[in-house]
Protein backbone atom coordinates (compact mmCIF):
# COMPACT_ATOMS: atom_id res chain seq x y z
CA UNK A 1 0.00 0.00 0.00
CA UNK A 2 1.46 3.38 -0.93
CA UNK A 3 1.21 6.46 1.27
CA UNK A 4 -1.93 7.82 -0.43
CA UNK A 5 -3.98 4.62 -0.05
CA UNK A 6 -6.18 4.24 3.03
CA UNK A 7 -7.57 1.01 4.39
CA UNK A 8 -11.31 1.77 4.50
CA UNK A 9 -11.90 -1.13 6.89
CA UNK A 10 -10.04 0.80 9.60
CA UNK A 11 -10.98 4.37 8.66
CA UNK A 12 -14.73 4.84 9.18
CA UNK A 13 -16.26 8.30 9.11
CA UNK A 14 -19.25 8.62 11.44
CA UNK A 15 -22.50 9.87 9.97
CA UNK A 16 -23.34 13.47 10.81
CA UNK A 17 -26.33 13.79 13.10
CA UNK A 18 -28.38 16.97 13.52
CA UNK A 19 -30.26 18.38 16.48
CA UNK A 20 -33.70 19.83 15.93
CA UNK A 21 -32.28 23.37 16.12
CA UNK A 22 -30.05 22.66 13.14
CA UNK A 23 -33.03 21.38 11.14
CA UNK A 24 -34.91 24.58 12.00
CA UNK A 25 -31.94 26.72 10.98
CA UNK A 26 -31.54 25.04 7.57
CA UNK A 27 -35.18 24.45 6.59
CA UNK A 28 -38.36 26.56 6.46
CA UNK A 29 -39.89 24.57 9.35
CA UNK A 30 -40.32 25.63 12.98
CA UNK A 31 -39.21 23.57 15.96
CA UNK A 32 -42.86 22.70 16.68
CA UNK A 33 -43.45 21.56 13.10
CA UNK A 34 -40.37 19.31 13.18
CA UNK A 35 -41.62 17.88 16.47
CA UNK A 36 -45.13 17.34 15.03
CA UNK A 37 -43.75 15.65 11.90
CA UNK A 38 -41.71 13.33 14.12
CA UNK A 39 -44.73 12.44 16.26
CA UNK A 40 -46.80 11.86 13.09
CA UNK A 41 -44.12 9.59 11.65
CA UNK A 42 -43.34 11.79 8.64
CA UNK A 43 -39.71 11.94 9.76
CA UNK A 44 -37.81 9.76 12.22
CA UNK A 45 -35.01 10.43 14.62
CA UNK A 46 -31.87 8.41 13.94
CA UNK A 47 -30.66 8.44 17.55
CA UNK A 48 -31.16 10.08 20.91
CA UNK A 49 -28.58 11.91 23.01
CA UNK A 50 -27.90 10.80 26.58
CA UNK A 51 -29.91 13.87 27.62
CA UNK A 52 -32.95 12.72 25.66
CA UNK A 53 -32.66 15.00 22.63
CA UNK A 54 -33.57 13.71 19.20
CA UNK A 55 -30.87 13.47 16.55
CA UNK A 56 -31.70 13.30 12.85
CA UNK A 57 -29.52 12.06 10.00
CA UNK A 58 -28.91 13.68 6.62
CA UNK A 59 -31.80 11.82 4.97
CA UNK A 60 -34.18 13.97 7.03
CA UNK A 61 -33.35 16.97 4.84
CA UNK A 62 -34.35 15.05 1.71
CA UNK A 63 -37.65 14.06 3.32
CA UNK A 64 -38.35 17.60 4.52
CA UNK A 65 -37.69 18.91 1.01
CA UNK A 66 -40.16 16.33 -0.32
CA UNK A 67 -42.74 17.46 2.26
CA UNK A 68 -42.37 21.07 1.06
CA UNK A 69 -43.10 19.95 -2.50
CA UNK A 70 -46.03 17.73 -1.55
CA UNK A 71 -47.68 20.31 0.73
CA UNK A 72 -48.51 22.35 -2.36
CA UNK A 73 -51.19 19.85 -3.37
CA UNK A 74 -51.53 17.18 -0.65
CA UNK A 75 -52.77 16.86 2.93
CA UNK A 76 -50.46 15.62 5.68
CA UNK A 77 -52.28 12.25 5.68
CA UNK A 78 -51.70 11.92 1.94
CA UNK A 79 -48.08 13.00 2.37
CA UNK A 80 -47.52 10.32 5.03
CA UNK A 81 -48.82 7.62 2.66
CA UNK A 82 -46.62 8.90 -0.17
CA UNK A 83 -43.52 9.09 2.02
CA UNK A 84 -44.16 5.61 3.39
CA UNK A 85 -44.21 4.22 -0.13
CA UNK A 86 -41.27 6.29 -1.40
CA UNK A 87 -38.93 5.78 1.53
CA UNK A 88 -40.05 2.31 2.69
CA UNK A 89 -37.00 0.62 1.20
CA UNK A 90 -34.50 3.33 2.23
Amino acid sequence: MNQTEVNTEVFKIPAKLYRIGELVRHTPFSRQTIHNYTIMGLIREAQWTDGGHRLYDESTFRILFRIVELKKTKTLCEIKQILNSEFATN
